[in-house]
C-alpha cells in the first residue's frame, strides 16, 4: 500500500513469523518447530507413530540377514527355521573363511574401487555443477536437460553397447572397464547444479574483481560452500559402487579381481544352497555400509536440511 509515492509496509503475518522462526531455528541447529492445542499434538503423535511403525517394518530384513547369519545351518533346514539366541554361533562365518579365502582380497578391492569413484564423482560432478549453475555459455541449458533425460535410460539398455567399448579399448577384465564408465553421473551433476544454485552469485563476482580465475573460484569458495551437498553425493555413490554386482560381474573374469559382492555370488552352489554361508557372506558386507551411515549421517542431515532452508 503506497501513500503520496511513500511504500508503507505492514506487520509480518502470523504465518511469515512462523516461517522465519522455522526457518532461524533449523539454521542454528534448534528445533523449528514444536506441536500447540490438542490437534497438534494429537497429529505429531500420529505422525512418529506411523515413521517408528516403518522404521520397525524397515529393519525386519536386516534384523532377520543377522539373526539368519548367526544361526548354523542345520536349524535353518527345519520346519519350521529354529531362529533363535540360544543357536547363536559363528560356525558360517567360520565356513565362509574356508569357503572363500579370496574374501579379503574381494573386500580391498571393492574399497578401493568404490573410494575411487566416489573421490571422481565428487570432482567432475561438482565441476559440471558449477558449470551449469553460474557460467553463462551457449546452449547451456539445452545440454544439462540432454544430459538429465539420459537418466530415463534404462541401464540395462546400455550393457551391450559399453561391453563394446570396452572390448574395443582392451580393457576387459581391467578396472579400467568398472572405473572410467562411472567417473561421473547424471544425478550427482542434477544434484549438484541445484545446490550450487542456492549459493549467492555475490561472492563470486568479488572473486572475479579480485582477479580470481574461474577454476579457482570454483576450488576457493564453491567447494567450501559445497561440503554438505558433496557428503551427501559421497555417500550415495559410494553405496551405490559398494553394491554393484551387474557390470563387475560382466566385464572381469579373474577371481582374484572380482569386487565383493560379485566374489560372495559364487559361493551359490548349483544344486543346494547354504543360506547361512550366503547370509553370513551378505553381512559381512553389510556392516561396512552401516558404519558408514551411522558416521556420516549427520553430514547427510545437514545435507537436505541446508539444502531445504536455502531454497525455501
Amino acid at each position: 500500500m503506497s501513500t503520496n509515492g511513500a511504500v508503507v509496509r505492514g506487520k509480518p503475518g502470523r504465518w511469515a513469523l512462523r516461517r522465519r522462526r522455522a526457518t532461524a531455528g533449523a539454521v542454528q541447529g534448534g528445533p523449528s518447530w514444536r506441536p500447540r492445542g490438542v490437534a497438534q499434538w494429537a497429529g505429531a503423535i500420529l505422525v512418529m507413530t506411523f515413521v517408528t511403525a516403518w522404521a520397525v517394518v524397515s529393519l525386519v530384513p536386516l534384523v532377520w540377514l543377522f539373526t539368519t547369519a548367526l544361526t548354523p545351518s542345520s536349524a535353518l533346514l527345519r520346519i519350521p527355521p529354529d531362529v533363535s539366541v540360544r543357536n547363536f554361533s559363528l560356525d558360517n562365518f567360520k565356513l565362509l573363511q574356508e569357503r572363500a579365502p579370496l574374501l579379503p582380497r574381494w573386500f580391498l578391492n571393492t574399497v578401493l574401487v568404490a573410494s575411487a569413484v566416489t573421490v571422481f564423482n565428487l570432482f567432475f560432478d561438482t565441476l559440471a555443477g558449477y558449470t551449469f549453475a553460474k557460467l553463462q555459455f551457449p546452449g547451456r541449458d539445452i545440454i544439462f536437460w540432454t544430459i538429465l533425460c539420459t537418466m530415463m535410460i534404462p541401464g540395462q539398455v546400455t550393457l551391450v553397447p559399453m561391453f563394446m567399448i570396452v572390448k574395443a579399448l582392451h580393457w576387459y577384465d581391467s578396472y579400467f572397464a568398472i572405473l572410467v564408465p562411472a567417473m561421473a553421473g547424471v544425478f550427482g551433476i542434477f544434484l549438484m547444479k541445484q545446490y550450487i544454485q542456492t549459493l549467492p552469485s555475490e561472492i563470486e563476482d568479488a572473486a572475479r574483481v579480485d582477479g580470481c580465475s574461474e577454476f579457482g573460484i570454483w576450488w576457493r569458495i564453491i567447494l567450501p560452500l559445497c561440503k554438505p551437498g558433496m557428503a551427501v553425493l559421497g555417500i550415495f555413490v559410494f553405496m551405490a559402487e559398494w553394491k554393484a554386482f551387474m557390470w563387475p560381474l560382466i566385464v572381469l573374469k579373474t577371481e582374484s579381481k572380482f569386487m565383493l559382492e560379485q566374489g560372495l555370488a559364487t559361493l551359490q552352489q548349483q544344486f543346494f544352497t547354504d543360506y547361512g554361508l550366503l547370509m553370513s557372506g551378505a553381512a559381512f558386507s553389510a556392516v561396512p555400509m552401516i558404519l558408514v551411515f551411522f558416521v556420516f549421517q549427520r553430514y547427510l542431515m545437514e545435507g537436505w536440511s541446508v539444502g531445504g532452508v536455502l531454497k525455501g
